[in-house]
């Protein structure tokens, strides 16, 4: 066989692969697919607004990273900081029992579809349908690709809290001087970063858990979704504990 025959007939299996790729998504409806963009959308767009939230109406988010700016400035003057040294353990430990369970979380997704035929089989007896292995691991897949960007946020965010102890840790103890308010205020900065990547891996794991709705169908999906985008709208803009943040509550 000449080597133009072998590139023939390799690109003839790569073609052969690909339109048995796009032929197993046509399991999918329509519906299914416009369910994962509602997911896909909501995450986004949640997120965005929950970071970028008008002054007027701030976010508990972005009223708690005020918080955390006057944290630091307090610190100035408090003598000694074991206090501060301890809420930051206390959030580290936070992080760290968050990305260790999204570890369990995605071992015990990939376990599930590593057993794709069983799963199948009781999916199928649940739904009625007789729906194929594939339908069900793709679902699983988005599943654990939720799951995962939770564990790489959480990870980032234990970083960033250590970062935060140690910029910390260089602020001058003299609060005369000229360099301890910037240091503080850099601090501040590195730990609202941390509470942010903390909070994106916790809406991973909200979106996640929807999700998990998926295998009921996309009537399930889309309900999940705007369920889930209810409640993070709700806890970050109309929540009793962000009306004591903003000492508003009669």
């Amino acid at each position: 066989m000449t080597n133009f025959d072998r590139m023939q007939s390799e690109l003839l299996r790569c073609k052969s692969a690909v339109m048995t790729w796009l032929e197993r998504f046509t399991f999918f409806s329509v519906l299914d697919s416009a369910a994962l963009g509602l997911l896909l959308v909501a995450w986004l767009v949640i997120g965005w607004r929950i970071e970028h939230a008008t002054s007027r109406h701030p976010s508990t988010s972005q009223i708690m990273a005020g918080f955390r700016r006057e944290w630091m400035r307090q610190m100035i003057t408090r003598q000694p900081r074991i206090f501060d040294a301890q809420v930051v353990a206390s959030l580290r430990q936070g992080t760290a029992f968050f990305a260790s369970t999204s570890v369990i979380a995605i071992g015990g997704t990939l376990a599930v579809i590593g057993n794709a035929e069983r799963v199948t089989d009781i999916a199928n007896d649940l739904t009625l349908m007789d729906t194929p292995a594939f339908v069900w691991e793709v679902k699983l897949v988005v599943l654990c690709l939720f799951l995962t960007n939770a564990f790489l946020k959480f990870v980032w965010a234990n970083r960033l809290f250590g970062y935060a102890a140690v910029v910390m840790a260089a602020v001058p103890n003299d609060a005369t001087d000229p360099m301890c308010e910037p240091r503080a205020m850099q601090a501040a900065e590195v730990n609202i970063t941390a509470a942010r990547s903390f909070n994106r891996g916790l809406r991973s794991v909200y979106f996640g858990l929807t999700c998990a709705a998926w295998l009921a169908g996309p009537i399930a999906l889309i309900v999940a979704t705007l369920f889930t985008v209810g409640v993070i709208w709700r806890r970050e803009f109309a929540s009793n504990s962000r009306t004591i943040l903003l000492g508003t509550q009669t």
